[in-house]
């Protein structure tokens, strides 16, 4: 498959990063065609601007300022994000990719506004691959934002035909070299799978 990775993370030598090379190696090891997005490095905008928000429903133009991302994700066969959850949500780069990008006739149909469809049902995969800082029930009693946008919303974006898959390595803050590396391990296993 075609494997459209989209990563958020500002450090190089973030645990973030480890992860990330791991998915884009073992992606590559098992065969896939990899377009690897790393949001930072390639000095991606989040921010949504006025005229972006004035032209969003406008299908004949609201590509324009995203149009290279646009044709990425429209390429893709499956879609994998690499990401930190900080405050219990997605990361600004990354929730400024969502905004930017899962645009009205890239990721839904609303030419008939009443009956909005879902335009990325071309989409046979969507993984999550993300770290965080709390344990996993204080995500619960959250309500676990992030674990909802990639298995619900995109899930609808989709059509409903994606198989998604949601991997978190829980409670960094007190993670260990074991943690991190049998974490590291199950990112490849799903990656294998994918």
């Amino acid at each position: 498959m075609r494997v459209l990775v989209i990563y958020s993370h500002p450090v190089e030598t973030s645990f973030n990063a480890a992860v990330h090379a791991r998915v884009v190696d073992t992606l590559r090891k098992a065969g896939h065609t990899v377009d690897d997005c790393d949001l930072h490095a390639e000095g991606f905008s989040p921010v949504l601007t006025r005229e972006e928000r004035l032209t969003y429903h406008d299908t004949a133009i609201n590509q324009g300022p995203v149009q290279g991302y646009v044709d990425r994700l429209l390429a893709a066969d499956a879609l994998v994000l690499v990401f930190p959850v900080w405050c219990f949500g997605l990361p600004a780069m990354l929730k400024g990719w969502f905004d930017r990008v899962l645009m009205p006739g890239v990721a839904f149909d609303i030419s008939d506004p009443a009956n909005v469809k879902p335009a990325l049902t071309h989409l046979k995969r969507i993984a999550a691959v993300t770290t965080y800082g709390r344990p996993r029930w204080t995500a619960f009693l959250m309500g676990d934002p992030p674990r909802k946008v990639i298995t619900r919303y995109l899930r609808v974006l989709s059509g409903g035909r994606a198989k998604i898959t949601y991997t978190a390595h829980y409670h960094m803050n007190v993670s260990t070299n074991a943690t991190r590396a049998a974490h590291l391990e199950k990112v490849a296993k799903v990656m294998r799978g994918l």
